[in-house]
């Protein structure tokens, strides 16, 4: 990996991975040093994974060089067609995920109750815990009313507030704060 510094003095990461099954694996130390300090991937039994939609992202912004096993370079549309087998919301997490981070927060792996992400204020990664969780979804397609129950009580008992981020027809993402209403 190589760090190079550009416009106006910030640093940009240059990684290579291999694609897996759950993403894509970085192995060289710097990389994944620097890819961790910014909110990326996680390492498990010592093997350093960045999601399908942080490579996706990392790879859009040319950051990111992914191969396969057999050494051949993963374009965008190859490494979109590997996560939407696994994941039938693959776009829909990317471009949520994608807008969030364009937006300067931390975006982490959600977990239980449909949430897609952890959100991270500015600055606040690694330091402070995440202050939303983030439910994403198409507009018009049907959110069940005991999926949206069971995500505002999760929050609720984690002290979040939920975000629902709504994907309309033009592509454009608008942000929902959701929270039980109480009556005095």
């Amino acid at each position: 990996m190589s760090e190079t510094t550009g416009v106006g003095g910030s640093s940009e990461i240059n990684v290579s991975g291999l694609l897996g099954k759950r993403g894509v694996q970085v192995s060289e130390k710097n990389s994944i040093d620097s890819l961790s300090q910014r909110g990326y991937g996680t390492e498990e039994k010592d093997v350093f994974t960045i999601t399908f939609y942080e490579a996706l992202y990392l790879l859009d912004k040319g950051l990111l060089e992914v191969k396969d096993d057999a050494g051949q370079q993963v374009d965008f549309q190859s490494l979109l067609k590997c996560y939407e087998s696994v994941d039938e919301n693959a776009w829909v997490k990317y471009l949520v995920y994608r807008d969030l981070r364009s937006r300067g927060y931390v975006a982490r792996e959600g977990f239980g109750a449909g949430i897609d992400f952890r959100i991270y204020e500015r600055g606040a990664y690694g330091k402070d815990p995440a202050q939303y969780l983030v439910l994403s979804t198409l507009e018009g397609k049907p959110l069940p009313v005991q999926a949206l129950v069971n995500a505002v009580q999760q929050c609720q008992s984690q002290k979040k507030e939920l975000i629902i981020a709504v994907i309309n027809r033009r592509g454009e993402i608008v942000h929902y704060s959701v929270s039980p209403l109480t009556f005095k």
